[in-house]
């Protein structure tokens, strides 16, 4: 079972296979979403009852911050028949990397009820549950995005300032990025420029699963993050904010500590030439090379 069978933003697997019935029928009560690095893993199976959101077409617009707009997202929800009221089940590929930021997004967007499958695809399927290959259709609801959430999102100006006041910043990417050296293949190529926010710690994302892709125990996540931990805030930042979005979820969903998500991350903060960028395995008190 998982860790946090009990966490009111946590969804277990066993969870979902227990509400398959409701999951697949036309009732609006629970929804299950699947968000992909790569979109076309839904087809090659997915959850049954399962609707897919295309995170690069659905959710954002454009690299770097701009999300979806409130309209766009209330026709996108209202279409996959999700009321505000629903409860909403998101998941995918990578560990939730990509799932994790839709969880975010509609936390922005003041969804009340929206959780995250502990394990994603992975677990789901290393534990041999049901699989389906049809795309369900629901009727269409009536959805209204109500407000934002401002207190969980972090702009270029907000960033700066923590790295003036010195104020935690955690950088989730792999040490590679971190340290400015050619990213791996699988990182989406946004910007010439490559290392780290000043001041920022690396923590990679990866810390927070296991191997089956589930969240760790509450105790091996604080042996983690305690130390990065700000007590008046953390921010979390990536390449684009879809990793930072599950280390922000561990600290204040999971850890119960208040945190933000850079979700422009390293393409917005490399957009504008008075940014400094800082290579190099550790921050170093100047702030490091400019760039």
């Amino acid at each position: 079972m998982s860790h946090y069978e009990n966490h009111e933003s946590v969804a277990t697997a066993e969870w979902v296979q227990d509400n398959l019935d409701t999951i697949r029928s036309d009732d609006p009560d629970v929804r299950l979403v699947e968000v992909d690095m790569k979109p076309e893993v839904y087809d090659d199976w997915h959850i049954p009852g399962a609707v897919q959101i295309d995170w690069e077409t659905d959710i954002v617009d454009g690299l770097g911050g701009d999300l979806v707009d409130p309209d766009g997202l209330s026709s996108l929800l209202g279409g996959l028949g999700i009321t505000p009221e629903t409860t909403v089940v998101v998941y995918g590929d990578r560990a939730n990397w990509f799932a994790g930021h839709a969880l975010w997004v509609l936390r922005y967007y003041e969804h009340a009820d929206v959780r995250l499958l502990d394990g994603g695809r992975r677990y789901w399927e290393l534990e041999g549950y049901e699989t389906a290959t049809t795309k369900p259709e629901y009727t269409t609801r009536e959805y209204t995005v109500s407000g934002r959430v401002e207190s969980i999102r972090a702009d270029r100006t907000e960033v700066q300032a923590a790295v003036d006041s010195e104020e935690n910043i955690v950088d989730v990417r792999n040490p590679m990025e971190y340290r400015g050296e050619k990213p791996p293949a699988e990182v989406p190529d946004t910007t010439e420029a490559e290392g780290h926010v000043p001041t920022a710690e690396n923590v990679p994302w990866g810390e927070a699963v296991a191997a089956d892709g589930r969240f760790r125990p509450e105790p091996a996540l604080r042996a983690v993050y305690d130390d990065v931990i700000g007590e008046t805030g953390t921010v979390t930042y990536c390449r684009i904010g879809e990793r930072s979005s599950i280390t922000w979820f561990v600290i204040e969903e999971l850890l119960d500590e208040q945190a933000v998500n850079y979700d422009g991350s390293w393409t917005d903060w490399t957009d504008a030439p008075e940014t400094r960028v800082v290579t190099g395995p550790e921050p170093d008190d100047d702030g490091g090379d400019g760039a």
